[in-house]
């Protein structure tokens, strides 16, 4: 076991760590930019292609600008906080597609999409601000790509298990594997509901820096518990995502931070 230990020590001392903006939060990313946003737009383009781009201009129209104000309001941040170089990476599009699906997402370098089936959870402005600043925040916190290295992690980390056992019987090697895989796939779960509940407190300060009502940002996910019949149909240790009981208390302790934030740094715009 103690290869095990050296070769995972051995990795984590070789990637490339680095501190989300505003949320602190120290993260683990050693993909770049030139390996994921070429890939990125051109499935983009091709998820539009064969998708059906919503002819509702009332709607689509206030995605694409209330995605253009909260972007603006990222981007003017990025500018004023020594990230220029990065700012220039985003090439952020809005579009609405006409699918009854409950979804909203947003692609490495700010490729958004909203479904029309969200859109009642929106309910108005404010709501799909909301939603805008929530997945704007998973491209500015760049979740899709520590969520790609924390992958190759868990492939290194199988790799050092079947190394470390390679020695032993196979019942020992199926135990070893069988723990590993259950403790790192709950592992990869908990870093999902990092990134939801980081893209959920990013997502209040992009809305209200872009001057937006905040307060909305609960209600969306109470309207979204209401559909749902009052949560989620699973304990949140098995789940990517936060309950909704749980984003909603998150969102309204988190909502004075929020403000405090973006009063300040509109003050210094």
């Amino acid at each position: 076991m103690k290869k095990i230990v050296f070769l995972v020590l051995t990795v984590f001392l070789f990637v490339e760590c680095s501190t989300v903006p505003i949320t602190g939060r120290k993260r683990v990313n050693f993909v770049s930019d030139a390996q994921v946003l070429p890939a990125s737009f051109a499935q983009y383009s091709s998820f539009l292609q064969e998708n059906k781009v919503s002819t509702n201009a009332t709607m689509s129209n206030q995605i694409k600008s209330v995605g253009k104000n909260i972007s603006a309001a990222v981007d003017r941040f990025m500018r004023a906080n020594n990230m220029s170089a990065e700012a220039n990476s985003y090439k952020w599009e809005f579009n609405l597609i006409d699918d009854e699906t409950v979804n909203a997402w947003c692609m490495p370098g700010g490729k958004v999409v909203f479904y029309t089936g969200i859109m009642p959870i929106c309910a108005n402005e404010n709501g799909v601000a909301a939603v805008m600043g929530h997945e704007v925040a998973h491209a500015f916190a760049k979740h899709g790509q520590e969520r790609m290295s924390q992958g190759q992690m868990q492939q290194i980390g199988g790799l050092a298990v079947a190394l470390g056992t390679s020695n032993k019987d196979p019942r020992t090697q199926q135990l070893w594997n069988t723990a590993f895989g259950i403790g790192s796939g709950l592992g990869m779960l908990k870093f999902s509901r990092v990134h939801e509940q980081e893209a959920d407190r990013l997502g209040l300060v992009f809305m209200i820096m872009a001057g937006y009502d905040g307060r909305e940002a609960a209600e969306v996910w109470v309207r979204m518990s209401q559909r749902a019949g009052g949560g989620s149909s699973q304990p949140e240790m098995l789940s990517t995502h936060p309950s909704n009981a749980s984003r909603i208390a998150d969102l309204r302790n988190y909502l004075p931070t929020a403000k405090k934030f973006a009063a300040q740094y509109n003050a210094g715009k």
